[in-house]
């Protein structure tokens, strides 16, 4: 299985799967001409797309993929498909639900916070987070509770440190920026945004990173770090501080 990051509207991230058939999947598809552009490149033929929730800037190319691959399954939360609030949504998917690609389980994990039907995808050693985990940050709460954002990202954060993180924006410098004015004494951070900054000066995506670096130097995961908790100001309880931290990176 091959991974193709591609770049779509302002920062966003779509991405194509493709087996050894040259079968495609796409992960939220924002515009359809980015995509189409790669699928050609490839040589790859769509019939899947999977989304991780229906915000525009990630179901936006959905219907004009759809019109040009007849028959193409799209894949959403049971959430998004009882609002009815993704287009031409074909199959539901709900927390622990599985499918298969290129022989590869494909574990889905519902994370709520962002939005109710948010989800992510987990397929070997690659985890696409959509708008819930950025590298260095996490997404805003829009419909959720900060407990509940909390929640699912703990959910990402205990699984295996070695996967492959992709999410659904390029906001690495920003979140590393932010996260070093949180905990100045990681300097973990401090280099890693070094680097962010190198790689995004050379016009290169600083997608993908390794959970185990986000469990280092992402402060919305680092809610039990002292550093963290200090800056908060909120006691102790990972909610709480999670909480003032996202409330504080939303006036930053």
């Amino acid at each position: 299985m091959r991974v193709v990051p591609i770049e779509c509207l302002k920062d966003n991230y779509a991405y194509l799967l493709i087996d050894g058939q040259q079968r495609a999947v796409v992960i939220d598809p924002s515009e359809p001409a980015p995509v189409l552009s790669a699928l050609q490149r490839e040589g790859a033929q769509l019939t899947e797309i999977w989304l991780t929730h229906h915000h525009f800037d990630h179901v936006g190319g959905v219907e004009a993929l759809c019109d040009s691959h007849p028959g193409i399954v799209v894949y959403g939360s049971g959430y998004d498909a009882n609002q009815q609030r993704i287009p031409r949504q074909t199959k539901s998917l709900s927390d622990g639900d599985t499918l298969t690609f290129d022989g590869v389980v494909v574990n889905v994990l519902e994370i709520p916070g962002h939005t109710l039907g948010a989800l992510a995808f987990r397929v070997g050693a690659c985890l696409f987070t959509g708008d819930t985990l950025f590298l260095g940050g996490c997404g805003r709460v829009f419909e959720g509770t900060f407990p509940q954002m909390q929640q699912s990202l703990a959910k990402l954060r205990a699984l295996d440190p070695s996967l492959l993180v992709y999410p659904g924006h390029e906001y690495t410098v920003g979140n590393l920026t932010f996260g070093a004015s949180v905990e100045p004494g990681n300097d973990r951070i401090a280099k890693r945004l070094v680097e962010a900054k190198a790689t995004r000066s050379r016009n290169e995506p600083t997608v993908p990173g390794r959970l185990h670096d986000e469990l280092e130097t992402n402060v919305f995961l680092r809610w039990d770090a002292p550093e963290v908790m200090a800056y908060a100001n909120s006691g102790g309880d990972p909610a709480a501080v999670f909480g003032a931290i996202r409330t504080a990176k939303d006036r930053y």
